[in-house]
């Protein structure tokens, strides 16, 4: 029976009180504390500089679910099977709540309080791309996707929608790409890669968990070496999407994160570029187009009619929160 590598604590000189399921993983109770066994399918090279930098953040006092290495001082231990697992620290705790404005704030002021100390020497292999180059290629794939849904015409409400909504949110893509032709991305691109900036790269209210002694964070599986200022942006469009584009609300956070790291004037402009690009509307699209279209997700429909009639909304929202940089 699989034990979803239970067995391999005993590598660690370790026993399990008490085992858990969770979210693709396995919680485990032990004598030494709370540890996380997940099954590991990565790169070793890339999990090796993700220890150097969960260690340089521990040790600046971050909570932060660095690895147990085994007896054997390897990150990965196999099961009887040959499956290689990976064990982490983890912390009694929840998630943060989308619900708590106080939740929120916590969150992005640990975020800018990581991004202080997320430094090492760039190393190419995790160089984020270009985001220009990135526009580029979502704009090429609305088309793309445009052109075929008229092809076979549209059948389904997702591609009525789709076809009824897609010039209006081509035209912010083409206008997301226009500005950063005008405005210092390049520049600050540069300066992160020179600075050794690194991203945590899937900031979200999944991977902080609020703890009795302070805000954990999990999950840096996908960082990478980019502007800083791209996690916060994830993260706010994330909320700010379940909160209708609330600017008081947007305002709150990149206070809470510039009281803790300076958000510089270079970087409000790329904030703005950011959310002026429709990345959901992109993503929605991307998926339709990428998975079966002989059925087609109701839930993702419900995303994107809830999508359009948020667009009046998100389409000001760049212009009035970021028109005037007040920091």
């Amino acid at each position: 029976m699989f034990d979803y590598g239970l067995s391999t604590l005993e590598q660690y000189g370790l026993t399990a009180k008490k085992s858990l399921r969770t979210r693709g993983a396995l919680l485990c109770y032990t004598e030494k504390g709370l540890f996380i066994c997940r099954e590991f399918e990565g790169s070793e090279k890339k999990l090796e500089l993700q220890q150097q930098l969960l260690k340089t953040l521990w040790e600046a006092g971050c909570f932060v679910d660095r690895f147990l290495e085994n007896e054997e001082g390897n990150l990965v231990s196999y099961d009887k099977d040959g499956i290689p697992f990976t064990l982490q620290y983890w912390f009694e705790g929840r998630e943060c709540d989308t619900k708590s404005r106080e939740d929120i704030l916590k969150s992005v002021s640990t975020l800018a309080r990581l991004h202080k100390i997320m430094h090492l020497p760039v190393e190419k292999d995790y160089q984020e791309k270009s985001l220009k180059e990135e526009y580029l290629r979502h704009n090429q794939e609305l088309r793309k996707i445009r052109k075929f849904i008229r092809s076979h015409g549209a059948v389904c409400s997702f591609e009525k929608d789709y076809l009824s909504s897609v010039e209006w949110f081509l035209e912010r893509g083409e206008k997301a790409l226009k500005m950063l032709d005008t405005a210092s991305y390049e520049t600050l691109r540069e300066k992160a890669f020179a600075d050794g900036c690194i991203c945590h790269g899937e900031y979200n209210q999944h991977n902080v968990r609020i703890t009795e002694t302070g805000e954990a964070v999990t999950n840096f599986g996908h960082f990478c070496f980019d502007v800083q200022i791209s996690d916060l942006y994830r993260f706010m469009r994330k909320i700010l999407e379940k909160y209708e584009w609330d600017q008081n609300l947007a305002m709150g956070m990149l206070t809470a994160y510039n009281r803790e790291n300076h958000i510089s004037k270079e970087e409000w402009e790329n904030l703005k570029v950011r959310f002026t690009y429709p990345e959901k509307y992109w993503k929605l699209s991307n998926y339709y187009f990428s998975h079966n279209k002989a059925w087609i997700s109701e839930k993702n429909g419900e995303k994107l009619k809830k999508l359009i009639e948020q667009k009046e909304k998100w389409g000001e929202f760049p212009e009035k929160c970021f028109g005037r940089y007040p920091f």
